[in-house]
């Protein structure tokens, strides 16, 4: 297999996540230790001071960081994940978690996740998260 015909094999095994297709979560950009995902905020996505809960700007992280450790085809899952909630977020704003890989180790890796408003270019979170790569490959190379 080439490289573009895996990549793209890679691509089509991580936008089977069933929870970001269920919350309606776009992802965007997957390459080698990056990705992109965007979700824009509804009325139920909200807590009841009517911003949007920290749950769900978790869950883009989580995406956003699930899809960029897992961006090689090699299995891996979170070892850790710290989160700072910097700024609240509301119905119609349209949020995008990135992803950027820092360090790329043979056993763990660790990301860098910017969560920010689109419509406005605010940063409303942060994240960095540390994974384990698994010895087993979902696209082998």
């Amino acid at each position: 297999m080439d490289d573009k015909a895996r990549q793209q094999a890679i691509a089509d095994h991580i936008q089977k996540d069933e929870f970001a297709n269920y919350l309606g979560a776009k992802v965007e950009i997957i390459k080698p230790g990056h990705s992109r995902v965007s979700l824009t905020i509804s009325d139920h996505y909200t807590n009841f001071h009517g911003s949007t809960h920290g749950g769900i700007i978790f869950a883009i992280s989580d995406m956003a960081f699930a899809a960029a450790c897992n961006s090689h085809g090699k299995v891996a899952v979170a070892l850790n994940v710290s989160i700072c909630f910097l700024k609240p977020s509301f119905p119609g704003d349209h949020l995008v978690a990135e992803a950027k890989e820092e360090y790329s180790g043979r056993r763990t890796s660790l990301y860098n996740i910017k969560i920010y408003n689109k419509i406005n270019g605010e940063l409303i979170a942060k994240s960095q998260d540390q994974a384990y790569r698994k010895n087993e490959w979902f696209v082998p190379k």
